[in-house]
């Protein structure tokens, strides 16, 4: 039986350490590779044919939504599980609409995230009950009459969440691998679209949305 080819793209290595025992007490014989970035994760998807990727979304460089829409361009048959720190009620479809076959918060215990890399190499979606219950809510017609953010780019829902956690614009410029101004214009862009007019607003904003 050939190995299990397994990618796994976070930027923090504890986090790659942890999870590369989860899979390793799961999977003894499995082939791991860890990247660190969105960009090092688009060359090394395209040098192995892997059974699965595991990937966070908030890493430096480029948007990690788009990373994942890139991928599955490329590879439509590739699944990916994402495993990312945002709140599962505000991201997880997000990630589901842009070609994921599940997500799984970091907070979730090692027999979760196994069991979700095993329903996903099994060829089938993880889907939470958290998850499951807000796609139900997008079925029905009050769904479109949610928080102005849904209608965000995913740069911009990114923002704000930092900015809501605390984040100066340096530190999510850093983060990004974007410029200082780049970074103001989101935030700009943000206050307008939420008519809000300062950072205290946006993080009240957040809260009341479940977006930290």
């Amino acid at each position: 039986m050939e190995k299990i080819q397994i990618l796994v793209a976070d930027d923090h290595g504890i986090i790659r350490m942890g999870l590369k025992k989860i899979l390793l007490d799961e999977f003894p014989d499995a082939f791991i590779c860890e990247v660190a970035d969105g960009e090092d994760l688009i060359r090394k998807a395209r040098e192995r044919k892997w059974n699965i990727i595991v990937s966070d979304l908030l890493m430096p460089g480029r948007d990690g939504l788009d990373v994942l829409k890139q991928i599955k361009k490329e590879f439509p048959q590739l699944p990916i599980l994402v495993l990312s720190m945002y709140p599962e009620e505000q991201y997880a479809i997000r990630a589901l609409k842009a070609g994921a076959a599940g997500y799984v918060g970091k907070d979730s215990g090692a027999e979760v995230i196994a069991s979700a890399i095993r329903i996903v190499l099994s060829g089938k979606k993880y889907i939470s009950s958290i998850v499951a219950e807000k796609l139900a809510e997008n079925l029905s017609s009050e769904s479109c009459q949610g928080g102005a953010h849904e209608k965000f780019s995913d740069r911009e829902l990114e923002v704000l969440r930092l900015i809501a956690t605390g984040k100066s614009l340096s530190q999510i410029a850093a983060a990004f691998s974007l410029s200082l101004t780049t970074i103001s214009k989101y935030r700009s862009a943000i206050l307008n679209k939420l008519n809000i007019k300062t950072n205290v607003g946006l993080t009240r904003y957040a809260i009341e949305n479940k977006l930290v």
